[in-house]
């Protein structure tokens, strides 16, 4: 086979396909408010963590995040809410300095298991009439789309960007 700039066009189209839907996801992701974030992580685990939860907590040392896990059950509502905020604005608080250290499959299972403590009503649980912005079902809705592996590098990705990194200064 020839290669001609169609041919290496089509060729290279495959292969960045995917990098891309990622790419364009996370950035449809950071776009969105604080709280419609937390409520795309907290659809995302609770619709797709039939297939995320292996992947997730296979993968990390959750003993790391049990400690944070553990604080965060015991404020109140109130103060759990403000926690998940600071994280997914990057606030520089103790919380998000000692979150900021994890490992990135230890942040994705934090995440995980911070959806099943909210289901359990350990933690703030969703509010039952908060609607998802117009933006926000959208980013859901590609999520939904990708492969798993896809949706677990976008979910890795934006958990990763959360909290403060206290090595990174």
């Amino acid at each position: 086979m020839a290669f001609t700039a169609d041919s290496t066009q089509r060729i290279f189209a495959y292969s960045t396909q995917p990098t891309d839907a990622v790419a364009s996801t996370v950035a449809l992701f950071n776009s969105l408010s604080v709280d419609d974030q937390l409520a795309v992580l907290w659809y995302a685990y609770t619709e797709m963590g039939r297939s995320i939860t292996p992947a997730a907590t296979g993968a990390a040392r959750l003993q790391l995040a049990e400690g944070l896990l553990n604080q965060i059950k015991q404020m109140s509502h109130a103060e759990q809410l403000q926690v998940m905020r600071d994280l997914a604005a990057k606030r520089n608080t103790p919380i998000s300095r000692s979150y900021g250290v994890l490992s990135p499959n230890t942040k994705l299972a934090f995440w995980y298991e911070l959806s099943e403590l909210m289901v359990k009503g350990f933690v703030v649980p969703m509010p039952a009439n908060y609607q998802l912005s117009r933006d926000g079902a959208q980013v859901l809705e590609t999520l939904k789309q990708l492969d798993f592996g896809q949706q677990i590098t976008v979910l890795r990705k934006v958990v990763t960007d959360m909290g403060v990194d206290p090595l990174a200064d």
